[in-house]
């Protein structure tokens, strides 16, 4: 074999053990799941084997998960947005801080030392009818009863944007550390104020870390079950909860298959529009 050969075979052979990992975790399990979602489940409770389309006609054309799956995206979209007006102004003050920034960030990183769900579980704690908040309300003389104040989209919400704006932080403040700081200075030096220094200088450069985070806290909102589950009233399912009733309620795994995989196929769809009009580069560069 020729240097060359062996050369051109190293990158590969230090990336088997990565690439073998990675199908054995995801491309073994997904072709699992796409080969599950064309079963059928008989009504004895048994899965029939075979090539059937009675899964993706129930989950295409029953309105019901269309509905959800358009709630779905709709909060997605809004905890994206409220995770993008709260991270940047914080991404921003850590990435302007002198001395302080390794203590910033620790702070910053501490909530992924904490499981999610109890991160979640402890709002019951806070907003509950017998939570802090209401108590201390009663205490102060503010209310006279306690205030329903869980189990409704605004809780949902809440929880969302706990668990994910560390990671709209993150990406924010990694974009902006990759910026010169005396561009501002530059731009004031010209006559801009601070104002128009950011808007015109370090907004758009800052931008890709925005748009990446952007793209993680939707995908990751959209996915998740546990915050409505444990936040959400009976109105306020999102569509993998759907996918984790079908499976581990109701034992409907040809039917959870199909539906994990309309989530994925439609989240897929939107990264590849990102993909179109901003580009993975841009993702990349914010990620950093």
């Amino acid at each position: 074999m020729s240097v060359e050969a062996r050369e051109a075979r190293q990158p590969w052979i230090l990336l088997s053990p990565a690439l073998t990992a990675v199908a054995l975790l995801l491309f073994v399990p997904l072709l699992f799941i796409v080969v599950y979602s064309f079963w059928l489940r008989t009504a004895t409770g048994a899965d029939q084997v075979g090539f059937f389309l009675d899964n993706w006609r129930e989950a295409l054309s029953d309105a019901f998960y269309r509905d959800i799956l358009l709630y779905t995206l709709k909060i997605g979209v809004i905890t994206t947005v409220v995770c993008a007006l709260m991270g940047y102004p914080a991404a921003y003050f850590i990435a302007r801080s002198k001395g302080n920034k390794a203590i910033l960030l620790l702070l910053l990183m501490l909530p992924f030392w904490i499981s999610y769900i109890i991160r979640t579980m402890s709002w019951i704690n806070i907003l509950g009818v017998s939570g802090a908040l209401n108590s201390t309300l009663l205490a102060i003389g503010l209310i006279d009863e306690p205030i329903q104040m869980l189990y409704n989209q605004a809780t949902v919400v809440l929880g969302l944007v706990h668990f994910l704006l560390p990671f709209m932080v993150l990406n924010v403040y990694v974009s902006l550390e990759g910026i010169d700081a005396s561009l501002e200075d530059a731009a004031c030096s010209l006559g801009a104020t601070r104002w128009n220094s950011f808007v015109e200088v370090t907004l758009p450069l800052s931008l890709p870390g925005l748009a990446a985070g952007g793209l993680l806290c939707f995908v990751l909102g959209c996915g998740t079950y546990i915050t409505p589950l444990v936040l959400g009233g009976p109105t306020d399912a999102m569509f993998a909860n759907l996918v984790y009733e079908a499976i581990i309620t109701q034992l409907d795994w040809p039917l959870g298959s199909a539906l994990s995989l309309m989530l994925l196929a439609v989240l897929g769809a939107l990264v590849l529009i990102y993909n179109k009009y901003l580009g993975m580069a841009q993702l990349m560069k914010g990620l950093g």
